[in-house]
């Protein structure tokens, strides 16, 4: 480890990208627990001052993809935000999810306990103020729900150890690392479709690539609320699309599609965040939020070939929730995890 150190922590100027290959050993020494605590440190400080290049980061994704077992579900989208939280928006994209399920979208979302350096409100909290404890469910649990409904959530530190081990190393250096990036990435589910948050402009053109790399076959890169993936409905969201390998600028304005609604400021906890995700499948939620939903799900229906325009997937969206579908998924899928999850 110290060889490659060298190169990472020369400084802003002299440090060096590693190659693949270099960036694969650094992997392995790390998740393997051959590198010191002090080196690990060291190494992913280096990376976040130098900025993480594309190779560095497909080679960390791969390292730890070794470590998991996937479960593929065909045709499905992988929706990733941020394992950080969020704190001052809606958290869209679970009330999304469902109504993806009940459109016909098998969709993953995944996440863990908060972490540095946001420490917001997560998926988990979220999913534990509607009683449903999903980062103490069983794997099988877990599988059996999405098998039954089209929607998984996966608890990434326990469905990749490796990202556990390192929560506290993690927590005590309080800042972005490479994990940031890769835990988003990798794909439980070997989704051909992904929703992929970003929160600097700066970032898009390499998660972009990344994405083309790791085989995703259509997706879109999000710069959306609190860099999640997430579009907002009280402004134009800047996002990428990728099709077949390659990849455009795309941006979506709610205006458009007569979504565009001002957004109140609000102070999100856990329980609101979770009775407005309830309220949005109910059918009754305050307009902002239903329009992020139905927005949010448009896009992603038709960035997954489900809906031929964005307007198809509205008005599909739409009626999932009118009918009662999307709510149905939601109470289907809770009452599969809540037996396991409460023992």
């Amino acid at each position: 480890m110290i060889s490659l150190l060298k190169e990472v922590g020369r400084g802003k100027r002299g440090a060096r990208d590693l190659t693949y290959e270099e960036a694969t050993q650094a992997a392995e020494l790390i998740l393997t627990g051959k590198a010191t605590q002090a080196q690990m440190g060291a190494f992913l400080v280096a990376e976040r001052i130098k900025m993480e290049s594309p190779d560095e980061i497909k080679a960390f994704i791969e390292a730890l993809r070794q470590r998991i077992t996937t479960y593929p579900m065909a045709g499905s989208i992988d929706c990733a935000g941020p394992y950080d939280g969020r704190t001052r928006t809606f958290i869209a994209t679970l009330p999304t999810a469902f109504v993806l399920a009940a459109c016909g979208l098998p969709t993953t979302l995944h996440g863990s306990p908060s972490m540095p350096p946001k420490w917001g409100i997560t998926l988990s909290d979220v999913l534990a103020a509607l009683g449903v404890q999903a980062l103490d469910a069983s794997r099988e649990a877990l599988i059996s729900a999405a098998a039954r409904t089209g929607f998984l959530f996966t608890p990434t530190e326990s469905w990749c150890p490796p990202i556990g081990e390192l929560r506290e190393l993690r927590k005590e250096l309080g800042l972005r690392t490479v994990f940031n990036t890769a835990e988003k990435l990798l794909r439980f589910t070997e989704a051909p479709y992904m929703a992929v948050g970003v929160f600097h402009g700066t970032v898009f053109e390499k998660i972009t690539n990344l994405l083309i790399e790791l085989g995703v076959s259509r997706g879109i890169v999000v710069q959306g609320m609190e860099g999640s993936e997430d579009l907002g409905v009280d402004k134009r969201t800047r996002t990428y699309l990728i099709q077949d390998g390659a990849s455009e600028l795309f941006i979506v304005d709610p205006e458009i599609y007569e979504l565009m609604v001002e957004v109140p400021e609000v102070e999100w906890t856990a329980e609101l965040q979770a009775e407005t995700a309830l309220s949005v499948l109910r059918g009754d939620a305050a307009l902002p939020y239903l329009n992020m939903v139905l927005l949010n799900s448009a896009v992603r229906l038709w960035v997954s070939q489900k809906a031929g325009s964005i307007e198809e997937g509205i008005y599909m969206a739409r009626h999932a929730i009118e009918q009662g579908a999307a709510l149905q998924k939601f109470t289907e899928w809770t009452e599969a995890i809540k037996p396991v999850s409460a023992t």
